[in-house]
């Protein structure tokens, strides 16, 4: 059954005890997570072209309308304060331009020139990541602005609730979220955005992990713009480098805020060496200590040499 229809079950949802409809709507919600779970290898694959793609250079572009748009828009938003992922790197075509971000815009959603207009605005390459999200998979600006990115060479992933529509057919990697009904018929700020939600994260978080701003399950680009923030990081490099808090807070003092270059400078390594090093290892920590395990083994005085003192995790 499609997202718009109503489903027969709860037809009588208003006149139900405001606790019986708190439950029913609750158990939707978790029915809809469960539903993801049937789409995880289509989620990878995505994934998984998106981080080859990307680079050094590529942008996570997020297309959406209404509901869908607002959802694609959240999780955008959060990906430079978690990640550091740079803000140029990261663009929303959404329905109505910015301020749909918070209101609904009338007709926006059924506008195709906007969205091919916005899509040539953006100058795609084959380096960019299109994220096109869309629960009933038929709005004409999604669908419209994904098959621009397509007919460009960019890397086109399609998020839909309502399966044999146009937007997981246009979509070079499809992913459907089969959710069903919503208890309030069309209602897709509930089920269907929930489960969205989901799968965004999972994809975002998926390509940060791939692209090593996680080691250890930690937010290791995380930039320190505030009191909390900078205490978190302080913690971190105290973790990974196996130091007291003090000596963490002055490697980070000294790395001016970059957590990994925090962590080689409380392990020991020079500033310059750090930095290089990072760069080298794309700033993936854990190809970063195998590396220096290796020269460890093959040269372990020139090691020992270049280091202030401390020791470096394998």
């Amino acid at each position: 059954m499609a997202t718009e229809e109503v489903d027969p079950r709860f037809a009588d949802l208003d006149a139900w005890s405001l606790t019986s409809a708190m439950e029913a709507m609750w158990e939707g919600q978790l029915a809809a997570v469960a539903a993801i779970g049937h789409a995880l290898p289509a989620i990878t694959a995505a994934t998984e072209a998106a981080k080859a793609a990307l680079g050094d250079r590529g942008r996570i572009v997020y297309v959406g309308a209404g509901t869908s748009g607002r959802v694609a828009v959240q999780d955008g938003a959060e990906l430079t304060p978690t990640f550091a992922w740079p803000k140029e790197r990261v663009r929303f075509i959404v329905a109505g331009g910015d301020s749909a971000f918070v209101t609904s815009i009338e007709g926006a959603e059924d506008d195709v020139d906007d969205a091919v207009m916005q899509i040539d605005a953006a100058r795609l390459t084959s380096h960019d990541v299109v994220i096109a999200v869309a629960a009933s998979g038929t709005t004409p600006f999604t669908i419209a602005a994904l098959q621009r990115a397509d007919s460009i060479g960019a890397v086109t992933i399609g998020v839909a609730n309502n399966p044999g529509t146009a937007l997981l057919a246009s979509a070079r990697f499809p992913i459907l979220i089969e959710t069903g009904p919503e208890l309030i018929a069309g209602s897709t700020r509930m089920k269907a955005g929930t489960a969205q939600k989901v799968v965004l994260n999972l994809i975002s978080s998926g390509i940060m992990l791939r692209l090593g701003r996680v080691y250890r399950g930690m937010m290791v680009n995380m930039p320190p713009t505030n009191a909390k923030l900078k205490r978190r990081a302080e913690a971190m490099v105290a973790q990974i480098a196996h130091c007291d808090p003090s000596h963490a807070a002055r490697s980070l003092e000294l790395a001016e805020g970059d957590i990994k270059t925090a962590v080689l400078l409380a392990s020991g390594i020079d500033k310059v060496d750090a930095e290089t090093i990072l760069k080298n290892c794309d700033g993936n920590l854990r190809r970063v200590f195998a590396t220096l395990a290796k020269e460890h083994d093959r040269h372990p005085k020139a090691v020992a040499a270049r280091k202030q003192g401390g020791a470096v995790e394998p």
